[in-house]
């Protein structure tokens, strides 16, 4: 068997792939009895080509399983499942800057500024489809108000917690976001991923902007089938 029969049986195998597994593995077999019949200066030349073959073969069949997936993609997968993955921010919102929090919630209080909780933990759904919710709000507000994501795994189990200490305002819920004021009160405390607005109004109110209905107006545009931004 010359090289040019040797390329041939490799496009055939190739383009074998939309077969069944069976009909491949024949012709894997049949390219091996082929093999056994060059001279032996040709053999280890064939052989070492036929196992590019079967890797490459075997390399089409895993990123058919891994990626042919009906009505989804790999990364619309991750956000509509429980899994772990990483870590939500800079996996699903691309803002690694908000992990760990730039300040603590005594840290904020401290210093009278506003402060945003948010309780999640990073095998939720839920959690990963909020992450670039709050990063669009930290685009807004990260640098007039403190923005303290909470692992809830990472809140230490106590039986009685301080106004200082995040663990004080967890429900048990995740994803939970609570806003408080520049003097430590609560202005909002919703459970679930929440929309964009709802926590815009709120900020709004803290620091007395105008209603929406009397500033432009933000629309959102697709940056991308994992986050979104805010344009007017």
């Amino acid at each position: 068997m010359n090289v040019r029969c040797l390329f041939s049986a490799c496009l055939t195998i190739l383009s074998a792939s939309s077969r069944s597994f069976t009909q491949c593995k024949g012709l894997l077999i049949d390219l091996s009895g082929r093999v056994a019949q060059t001279s032996l200066v040709q053999t280890s030349l064939v052989q070492t080509m036929a196992r590019t073959v079967v890797c490459l073969f075997l390399g089409l069949v895993l990123s058919t399983v891994l990626w042919v997936t009906p009505g989804t993609s790999p990364v619309w997968a991750a956000l509509t499942d429980d899994r772990y993955e990483g870590n939500i921010f800079p996996l699903y919102a691309g803002n690694g800057s908000l992990v760990p929090p730039r300040i603590t919630l005594a840290e904020a209080r401290q210093r009278q500024l506003p402060a945003l909780l948010v309780f999640y933990i990073d095998d939720s759904a839920d959690c990963k489809r909020y992450a670039s919710v709050v990063s669009q709000l930290d685009a807004f507000y990260g640098r007039a108000a403190g923005f303290i994501p909470i692992s809830v795994d990472a809140i230490p189990s106590e039986t009685r917690y301080e106004s200082t200490d995040p663990g004080y305002y967890y429900s048990g819920f995740v994803p939970q976001t609570v806003l408080l004021d520049q003097e430590g009160k609560v202005v909002l405390d919703q459970k679930g991923a929440i929309a964009f607005e709802t926590v815009d109004d709120a900020f709004r109110k803290v620091f007395d902007l105008l209603p929406r209905s009397e500033s432009v107006e933000l629309k959102r545009r697709q940056v991308n089938e994992v986050n979104t931004e805010l344009v007017p």
